[in-house]
């Protein structure tokens, strides 16, 4: 049974409770939803070909394009609801519900072609997917939180080093793909590996203590944590997170269904790669963040994802491929755990909600891009062949002629949103100069 238990004196707080058991169990939550997207990115073009394109060829990419979103959606109000509930709630008990939702939302997936037949399997995939994405944004309901709870004056290191487990997942869940598919088995077995780590992280759960969030802990009151949500600061960083996991997860999403045409490797190779890259990049945001300050750390970030988009926007081999995975993975390996780390630190006050929030940011942001990605995609392969009726002539180099160019034009449009924020980031780092530096608040 879960042990949900009140808060003890603020000295004390961290002292209660087993660290590293508790972060022990963050990593394993984050693996799976890891695992979760690497595999759904893998299999993304078997479930175009095999039940999208029968229902509706010249539009499937777009389908394909929802049902990966939905996943997001799910993600981003869960994290919007279950956040100010945490302390109400516990976060022992919305972690075995994160559990048994990546059972239930894989399960529906998978059975997904025996359950329904044509356009509505497609519907039974949304909700399948809809339901895994709720079980995600309960992992980040709580694991952010409680990291920041448990080490509080260490809270980007800590952060990034949690979130390198996020990348983690990836090559776990792209190692096993690869490997299923060497063995001939299809997408559901694929995609039901996700039930291993999901199962295991709900049974850990069982009998480990959890603590208050900082914010409770601190006696800041619910009151005092919702008044922070209306500060036009956070409202700025609440904007700032749209674009900057939208630069991060929806090209991962995208990856192998469209590198996979342009480079002649597998794009979840590069997806591999790029994982490996941020895994490692990650434990050392400490002292970078020291260096530049998170806000300067960010700057750079964008600046690098921005370029990394808009080369692999004109990648045509394997060996331009790997220079732009590397420059956009480079850019956004620290992205989405410093944005996290930095509205902690900047609004304690707002605890868990206003850390919900950014992730909400987030995940909104990528249930809108994907499907635009796979719009730009549509109607860039309908332009390259020439228009509808042509398109649906196509085939073989073709047509495969036509996707690259569809491929290309949907990361060209991505590279915009990280160039945004070079004006927002830069702004925000002179702003902390003028005043003597970066400083995080304390309560």
């Amino acid at each position: 049974m879960v042990t949900i238990t009140t808060a003890p004196r603020l000295a004390d707080r961290r002292a209660a409770y087993n660290r590293p058991r508790l972060f022990v169990l963050s990593v394993l939550a984050l693996v799976t939803a890891g695992v979760g997207f690497a595999i759904r990115s893998s299999i993304a073009g078997d479930l175009q070909a095999q039940l999208f394109d029968p229902i509706d060829k010249l539009r499937s990419a777009q389908m394909l394009g929802s049902v990966l979103g939905v996943a997001f959606l799910g993600f981003a109000f869960t994290i919007a609801i279950g956040s100010p509930l945490l302390d109400a709630i516990g976060m022992g008990r919305l972690l075995m519900l994160s559990s048994l939702c990546f059972v239930a939302g894989t399960s529906i997936v998978i059975f997904a072609g025996r359950l329904a037949g044509g356009p509505a399997a497609y519907r039974v995939i949304w909700v399948g997917m809809l339901v895994t994405g709720i079980g995600w944004g309960l992992v980040e309901t709580v694991i952010n939180p409680l990291t920041a709870a448990l080490y509080p004056d260490d809270k980007t290191h800590k952060l990034n080093v949690l979130h390198a487990w996020w990348p983690g997942g990836i090559i776990i869940g792209g190692v096993l793909a690869l490997a299923a598919g060497q063995f001939g088995l299809g997408w559901e077995w694929k995609l039901g590996l996700v039930l291993i780590p999901a199962a295991a992280f709900g049974t850990l759960c069982l009998g480990t203590r959890f603590p208050p969030t900082e914010r409770a802990a601190a006696g800041v009151s619910t009151r005092q944590m919702w008044g922070e949500v209306l500060r036009p600061f956070f409202l700025l960083w609440f904007g700032a997170m749209f674009l900057t996991a939208a630069s991060e997860l929806a090209p991962g999403q995208w990856v192998d269904m469209a590198l996979s045409r342009t480079v002649g490797i597998r794009g979840i190779w590069l997806l591999i790669y790029v994982s490996g890259l941020m895994f490692t990049m990650r434990h050392f945001a400490g002292p970078l963040a020291h260096k530049l300050s998170p806000v300067g750390l960010l700057w750079v970030s964008c600046a690098l994802a921005s370029s990394g988009l808009l080369l692999l926007s004109i990648a045509n081999s394997p060996l331009t491929g790997l220079l732009a995975a590397t420059v956009w993975g480079t850019g956004v390996c620290y992205l989405w755990p410093t944005m996290l780390a930095a509205a902690s630190e900047r609004f304690p006050r707002g605890g868990a909600l206003l850390m919900g929030l950014m992730g909400t940011a987030g995940t909104l942001s990528i249930y809108f891009v994907l499907p635009a990605m796979g719009g730009i995609f549509d109607q860039a392969k309908i332009a390259a062949a020439g228009g509808e009726a042509a398109f649906r002539a196509l085939s073989g180099d073709a047509l495969n002629r036509v996707l690259v160019v569809a491929a290309r034009t949907s990361f060209l449009y991505i590279a915009v949103l990280p160039a945004i924020l070079l004006i927002v980031f830069g702004g925000i780092w002179l702003y902390d100069r003028a005043r003597g530096g970066y400083r995080p608040e304390k309560i």
